[in-house]
């Protein structure tokens, strides 16, 4: 990738959902340090053992981050050097395209030693025998226990008493809000837990004594890109799927479904609290970075830019009407079934995911430590601490459970565009998309 690591977070300007949730922690490189030795692994016909990584994404991007990982790649092999041991990072490169490609790696029995794995496509791995069950590996190895991890974290991957990935890192989806902004408008801070009707009477505040005389200002940013906007249904109890995740009549086009959807409707369309994607395109930026809103529903990966870009922010969870609730990505680490060197692949795995490896590699403030002592130890504001406790309320993406769910984040985006820009009526949108889902998932 030739973009800069902040341009491939962020979200399609254009609304799109052509990259889909595989966007969302694309600068996930090679980490790797371990301490201990490793049992029969195959080598390289040059000699030594070579293991191979499959992460998104591309090699172009240079970051604090990046360097980060490059010497911790260069201190697990130095660990190993006894052995030859090489790292050999495979990057899968193309917009949404890893679950693909990966895949079709397998079909073609040229699997790394060890996949990143993206939470809102692991069914398509975990589901169709791609990957390993590394409960065993995790009961015999003193050094791993579920219990360092966050456990909704660890469930992504989870199938029964099988375990088929660690995860390394995740985000809650939260409303960031700008400090600044709100104190030029005389608009109290948003407070943890508020409601949807607390949203709103802020929202008309923030509308009526806008913080600068500028053309553009809205209370909050939009943008149709269904991960940015399905925590406002799910916290208004409505969602896409039934609770089984095998249809969704019955869920999209269900009361509590079709009021939040209304809800995001009447922002963009009638309050105007929010922008249409007709305006967003027009000024061309980042209506939050810019400062021309107040508030945005997004993940930690943007606290980065927002830290460089100068802003005092806050953080607060999604208004709810009744039960608090959000979702969350997260980046896991599995190992194939067609892993050549599956020991080696365990050392790097339980390594990445230790407590001392965590603290170093999430200082850079990219992601939320899935490790709960590395997490801890690195929320020493007031930020960190409110996604921390964000964490208890935030339920996996259907894209764990569900193979096809990218398909249907497709429609979800089309329904919102019938909306916005066709005249579609709320009700009938919702009503036919969850038919077109439902034809989908049959």
């Amino acid at each position: 990738m030739t973009r800069s690591v902040a341009k491939s977070l962020q979200p399609p300007d254009d609304g799109g959902f052509r990259a889909g949730v595989l966007r969302f922690f694309i600068l996930r490189i090679l980490t790797i340090v371990a301490a201990s030795s490793v049992g029969c692994d195959r080598g390289t016909d040059a000699g030594g053992v070579e293991l191979r990584v499959a992460n998104w994404g591309g090699p172009a991007n240079l970051s604090e981050f990046l360097e980060l990982d490059r010497g911790i790649q260069r201190a697990f092999e130095a660990a190993h050097a006894d052995r030859g041991v090489r790292v050999v990072i495979e990057q899968i490169p193309g917009e949404g395209q890893y679950t693909s490609k990966l895949m079709m790696m397998h079909l073609a029995g040229n699997m790394p030693d060890v996949a990143h794995l993206d939470a809102s496509s692991a069914a398509v791995f975990v589901d169709n025998g791609v990957m390993m069950d590394l409960s065993a590996r995790i009961a015999s190895d003193p050094d791993v226990e579920e219990g360092m991890f966050f456990p909704n974290v660890v469930d992504i991957a989870r199938r029964g008493e099988k375990v088929y990935a660690l995860p390394l890192d995740f985000t809650p989806m939260v409303i960031v809000y700008n400090r600044r902004l709100f104190d030029r408008a005389g608009v109290a801070y948003p407070q943890e837990g508020w409601t949807r009707e607390e949203f709103l009477t802020t929202c008309a505040a923030l509308k009526q004594r806008p913080p600068s005389e500028r053309e553009v200002w809205y209370p909050i940013d939009f943008f149709n890109w269904m991960p940015g906007w399905y925590p406002f249904l799910l916290a208004g109890g409505g969602d896409v799927l039934t609770s089984d995740g095998r249809g969704a009549v019955g869920a999209l086009n269900a009361p509590a479904s079709v009021a939040s959807l209304r809800f995001i409707v009447d922002m963009i369309l009638r309050d105007g609290y929010a922008p249409h994607p007709r305006v967003r395109t027009a000024v061309g930026k980042d209506l939050f970075r810019a400062e021309l809103s107040a508030m945005t529903l997004t993940g930690h990966w943007m606290m980065l830019e927002y830290r460089r870009d100068g802003l005092d922010v806050g953080v607060v969870s999604v208004p709810h009407t009744g039960e608090r609730k959000t979702v969350m990505y997260a980046c896991s680490l599995a190992i194939p079934v067609q892993a050549r060197n599956p020991d080696l692949a365990w050392a790097f795995v339980k390594h990445m995911t230790s407590t001392e490896v965590q603290k170093l590699r999430n200082s850079t403030g990219l992601a939320i430590s899935a490790n709960r002592a590395a997490a801890e130890a690195l929320a020493t504001d007031d930020v960190e601490g409110a996604f921390l406790r964000e964490v208890r309320f935030a339920r996996p993406p259907w894209g764990a459970r569900v193979e096809r769910y990218p398909v249907i984040e497709e429609f979800g985006w089309e329904m919102m565009e019938d909306v916005l820009h066709g005249g579609v009526s709320v009700e009938t949108a919702a009503s036919e998309t969850a038919k077109l889902i439902e034809h989908e998932l049959q």
